[in-house]
């Protein structure tokens, strides 16, 4: 059974506006602009067929939810559900930032380190702990539409942390999770769920924070420097469904129109540095994007190379099922159990990607942005760290030819790289990542 979930979460809201802490409180209304960027979400999600619609019923999540409905032309009834409510912060909502700065230093700096440890006071007096509290209603919300629906689109419709929360409990609550996403007003993200149960569920996050239809089309940076992850277009033999791996095999012409389509997208991003690995492929799309970011220099890393599959290497997926059909299922399953024949693990390629990006973050300066052009897997164990998941969860990944990824490095040591954005394709043609699947 399949589920694909589409988040959005509401448009700008008069508490967002004014740096107000919002939380379950009602008092906060959609502006203006937020009912802008609800009728821009809506044309986006309006080519997709949607099964369901659920959500949060605060005036702010609840108005969204109409516009995005009626830009949709649905016919469907929203299901307004207490289980999609934001959290509760008792006493801090309707709070300034300046003002919960003042009365509650200590309990901001737990808020702002490891969100899941705070306790604080209900309006009543008595102390709770909100992150985990929403934690558990996140689950039990999941857990209902894996009752009720099975091969369905489902939309949802809710606020900055229970969204959080959701997609945390669908790829297993990593560690310092709360403080590794972000979600801007109207953001989309979509996570395709199979499953035999809510223990026995493969998750792929498609898109994380994709807000391509607003403008400007990527997040406001969370820190000095940025890093602009990018896929490789596609080749012929991502087209056919051959195994690359280290084979050096060059753009073919749509994957040169998608390198193109990426440098339009990110034509007035401000890029100071840029890294490729030193395959063909890579190398080739970071040079069509740099022809709008004129005077830099591109610099090649052998960390940076796709996994070496070794004897897969070159052949169709139907090829190696008939020569190694029970190592093709367990990398389908567990690639962390996987020795491609003659060639690497998923451990050996974690560890050199990993060592290549901290070289590049090392390297970066405050205030500047660098362009990371790799290759599927590489980029997905890259991901899975930044994420706080293990290697072996590189299939949560997915990462679309010319697919735009985006992390802004923390200026804190005890705090993660926030990934601001994931896996956007809205720039070849649509919401959802179309492109080539299947072999790496």
């Amino acid at each position: 059974m399949t589920l694909r979930l589409i988040f959005v979460r509401h448009g700008l809201s008069s508490f967002n506006k004014e740096g107000r802490i919002q939380g379950r409180n009602d008092l906060s209304i959609l502006t203006e602009e937020g009912q802008t960027q609800a009728e821009a979400a809506g044309k986006t999600i309006a080519s997709i067929p949607i099964d369901a619609i659920y959500s949060s019923p605060l005036q702010r999540a609840a108005e969204t939810t109409k516009i995005i409905i009626n830009q949709h032309k649905s016919t469907l009834q929203a299901i307004y559900t207490d289980d999609l409510l934001e959290v509760d912060l008792g006493l801090w909502s309707g709070l300034t930032k300046k003002e919960l700065k003042n009365l509650y230093p200590e309990k901001l700096i737990i808020w702002e380190k490891e969100p899941k440890e705070l306790s604080i006071n209900r309006k009543d007096g008595t102390n709770f702990q909100p992150i985990k509290e929403l934690f558990v209603q996140a689950e039990n919300f999941l857990k209902s539409l894996m009752k009720t629906y099975s091969n369905k689109t489902i939309l949802i419709v809710a606020h900055n942390a229970i969204l959080r929360c959701l997609i945390l409990k669908l790829i297993n609550e990593p560690s310092k999770g709360f403080r590794r996403l972000k979600l801007d007003n109207t953001s989309i993200s979509i996570l395709n769920v199979d499953f035999k149960s809510w223990e026995d569920r493969q998750v792929q996050i498609q898109c994380l924070n994709n807000i391509a239809h607003l403008r400007p089309t990527l997040p406001k940076k969370s820190g000095n420097k940025r890093i602009i992850l990018v896929r490789h277009g596609e080749t012929d033999w991502n087209k056919q469904g051959k195994f690359q791996g280290q084979i050096d095999i060059p753009l073919n012409q749509n994957g040169k129109m998608q390198a193109t389509a990426a440098s339009e997208f990110l034509k007035n991003v401000l890029i100071q540095k840029a890294f490729s690995s030193s395959l063909s492929r890579p190398r080739e799309t970071a040079e069509i994007i740099l022809k709008e970011h004129p005077g830099i220099t591109l610099c090649l890393k052998d960390t940076l190379k796709e996994i070496g599959h070794g004897r897969w290497e070159g052949k169709l997926e139907s090829e190696i099922k008939a020569d190694w059909p029970d190592l093709l299922k367990t990398w389908k399953i567990q690639p962390e159990k996987v020795q491609m024949p003659e060639g690497e693990n998923i451990q050996d390629v974690s560890k050199r990607s990993i060592t290549g990006w901290k070289e590049i973050c090392n390297d970066m300066k405050n205030d500047e942005t660098a362009l990371v052009v790799a290759h599927d897997a590489v980029n997905k164990t890259i991901l899975c760290h930044l994420l706080g998941l293990t290697a072996s969860e590189i299939w949560m990944i997915k990462q679309g030819n010319g697919g735009i990824t985006v992390i802004d490095l923390s200026e804190k040591e005890e705090q993660p790289d926030i990934i601001t954005c994931l896996n956007i394709t809205s720039h070849l043609g649509g919401i959802i990542d179309s492109t080539a699947a299947g072999a790496l």
